[in-house]
């Protein structure tokens, strides 16, 4: 049997969004859906049980490659896996370590046996293959498991492109066939291609042939214009199967995440909630707040007067204002724990409005109130 599974609910008639569930082992997943990213098995400064009760996540991302580096799978896996380690009992998804292997640039080397790459934090040598990338996620115990790809970078030549895309594709097969624990884990292929549209479609062709029960697109939202961005999203999403799981990787703000719901997508990730809030941002119903800057320093007003999290039920602007200034660890704390439930509570409203056939009309009153342009 499947470890992951995918039932569709509802297609909003208007708009081709899908409501629907992803069941696995630690429990079922409500989508559309943002995943909050816990990098080093830990969302930066929230616990798990502010995850749960105040964020109301239900399901976290981990990272294969900070987690292979430190503190190393093996050890994850005497631990009892990363449920276990963390604390965490709602489903977790681990990416393939790739996206950071390639992120390192002049440290890595790409050959077709994987990646050899030094350390970020010590310089020492190592090496990810498709089938090690696989064992360390096994040895981690995430729900779902992504294969090892390679992401291009933005712009690539469509030579580079086309073989890099073909790597992904073999990678994907070696990835499938290391495979061991397919009761307890699901591994998700990732559809590559850049921005050629006859390379994505390949793509989606090839990795489909291999029945993974979930699929992912990966490659864009890395730095291209928003045209470019909403052109290969609406093209590639309807190359994936109806009956499994879409997910679009790295993406994390309320714009992004509704074009991607009207799509056809069931699931999106990002850091960008917890690294704003760190630099003093939050996002509000009515567009992104600096609360460093002086206008907040007497507003003892809340951060968001519709927002029902713990921190915009408890403390002023001008409160947080002095702690991220101060420089006190409460500061990003608290402002983070609103930008994720901000995010988590959009997309429970997004299901709402799909169920509707609304969510059309939902996204261009949100982008009016909070100051986009659709």
């Amino acid at each position: 049997m499947e470890a992951i599974t995918y039932e569709l609910l509802h297609i909003d008639k208007n708009s081709g969004a899908r409501r629907g569930v992803i069941h696995t082992p630690h429990g079922d997943i409500q989508t559309p859906i943002f995943m909050p990213v816990g990098t080093q098995a830990t969302v930066k400064s929230v616990t798990p049980k502010v995850l749960k009760e105040e964020v109301k996540a239900q399901i976290i991302l981990s990272n294969t490659y900070h987690l292979f580096l430190r503190p190393g799978h093996e050890l994850v896996r005497e631990a009892g896996g990363l449920h276990e380690f963390m604390h965490w009992d709602r489903p977790i998804l681990t990416d393939s370590g790739g996206f950071q292997v390639f992120s390192l640039g002049d440290l890595r080397k790409i050959k077709e046996e994987g990646v050899d790459f030094r350390s970020h934090l010590d310089g020492s040598k190592k090496f990810i293959s498709p089938e090690i990338s696989v064992q360390i996620q096994e040895a981690l115990g995430s729900d779902i498991m992504m294969a090892f790809d390679e992401c291009c970078p933005y712009p690539s030549t469509y030579e580079y492109t086309k073989k890099s895309m073909e790597r992904t594709t073999r990678w994907a097969k070696r990835c499938k066939e290391a495979h061991q624990t397919t009761d307890k884990q699901g591994l998700f292929g990732i559809v590559q291609g850049g921005f050629f549209k006859d390379l994505r479609t390949k793509s989606a062709e090839d990795l489909v042939a291999f029945d993974f029960p979930g699929y992912a697109i990966g490659g864009i939202s890395v730095g291209e214009p928003k045209e470019e961005f909403l052109d290969i999203l609406n093209f590639t999403t309807p190359l994936l199967p109806e009956n499994k799981p879409r997910y679009l990787m790295g993406v994390g703000t309320p714009d992004y995440l509704i074009e991607a719901a009207l799509s056809g997508i069931d699931m999106c990730d990002c850091v960008l909630p917890t690294r704003i809030a760190r630099h003093g941002t939050a996002m509000t119903s009515h567009g992104k707040v600096v609360v460093r800057n002086a206008t907040y320093e007497r507003d003892f007003s809340p951060l968001d007067s519709e927002c029902d999290c713990y921190t915009c039920q408890n403390f002023t602007r001008a409160y947080l204002r002095h702690l991220i200034n101060a420089k006190e660890i409460l500061g990003v704390e608290l402002l983070s724990i609103h930008n994720l439930r901000f995010l988590t509570k959009l997309m429970e409203r997004v299901r709402i409005e799909i169920e509707k056939d609304h969510l059309l009309a939902f996204r261009d009153e949100f982008y009016r109130d909070y100051g986009y342009t659709s």
